[in-house]
């Protein structure tokens, strides 16, 4: 199997630690694209000797200035440069030199700052640099959830969300579980946007003017994609997470909106989710935390999210 491209992520953050920690434990090969200096400084704080690592540190652009290595905070050349290690990484599965791609965490401010100026977050960049659709995701054994929209204010999720964004979660999350092999017995949940479902129209009538014909569409998409695994909803959000979660009574859950999706992942998967996406011709995943400055550059931030992330990666490409 080809190895893994993974990119450190934000210089001044825990990325390049957490990284390095889950290499350690990794049997499967890596390129990690970034700084070299600093990775080699971080190995040296945590007592990693790089040598055990199966992976080739990859320097991307110009050597960081001493400022921009520092941890604990971001700078305009730091957020030039994970952008850049991004890039060069998915460069390297689109070149075939990589199986998949793994993000460590970037700050959508240091980005925008360094130059990205239309920047929210490697989901859009993804889709933009491919052309393809994107879902958002987040999985980890007990919960599946996936975004059928994105980084948006709540104030404008009721007015941007259509069928089409619906189709398009629940049909790709539908096929990860049979990527993944989960029970064809479980269906995908498809979630309400109002409170009960919408109390029959009484709080809203988005489930059965967008989210009902969302769902028919994905099912046509998934019969001919020759996929047998059912989608139902729209459900009341709350319930149906609980059943998914507790109960396994759903493979997984679409959600509609980002903190529906993201409350109950970091409540029961904290760091340990793996933040997916689907819809692409190549895998991506990443850790489900950010940067966490305040943690950066003490040997202190748990790896688990990102061995987590890796082990999925793996999982997908094969």
């Amino acid at each position: 199997m080809k190895p893994l491209a993974i990119s450190m992520g934000c210089p001044g953050g825990i990325g390049p630690e957490v990284t390095l920690r889950a290499l350690l434990e990794d049997a499967g090969e890596a390129l990690v694209f970034g700084d070299v200096a600093l990775l080699q400084a971080r190995a040296a704080t945590l007592g990693v000797d790089l040598g055990r690592l199966r992976a080739r540190l990859v320097q991307v652009g110009p050597p960081l200035s001493v400022d921009a290595r520092s941890a604990g905070r971001w700078t305009k050349e730091g957020g030039a440069a994970q952008l850049a290690y991004v890039d060069a990484a998915l460069d390297a599965v689109l070149a075939g030199e990589a199986s998949a791609i793994v993000t460590a965490p970037v700050s959508k401010a240091a980005v925008q700052a360094g130059g990205a100026a239309g920047f929210l977050g490697h989901t859009e960049h993804f889709g933009a640099r491919l052309g393809s659709e994107t879902v958002m995701a987040f999985w980890e054994p007990n919960l599946t959830l996936s975004l059928a929209t994105t980084h948006l204010p709540l104030s404008a999720v009721a007015g941007a969300l259509d069928s089409e964004q619906v189709a398009r979660a629940a049909f790709h999350t539908a096929r990860l579980l049979d990527a993944l092999g989960v029970d064809g017995e479980l269906d995908v949940a498809v979630l309400a946007l109002n409170p009960h479902a919408g109390e029959e129209g009484l709080l809203g009538d988005e489930e059965g003017r967008v989210i009902a014909p969302g769902i028919v569409a994905a099912r046509e998409r998934l019969r001919a994609a020759g996929s047998s695994r059912r989608l139902v909803g729209p459900l009341p959000a709350e319930s149906a997470i609980r059943r998914a979660a507790r109960d396994h009574a759903h493979g997984a859950c679409v959600a509609m909106y980002h903190d529906q999706a993201t409350i109950p992942s970091k409540l029961l998967a904290f760091g340990e989710a793996v933040n997916v996406t689907l819809g692409m011709p190549v895998v991506r995943t990443s850790v489900d935390h950010g940067t966490a400055y305040d943690r950066a550059g003490q040997g202190t931030a748990d790896p688990r999210g990102m061995a987590a992330a890796i082990g999925l990666a793996r999982r997908l490409a094969r």
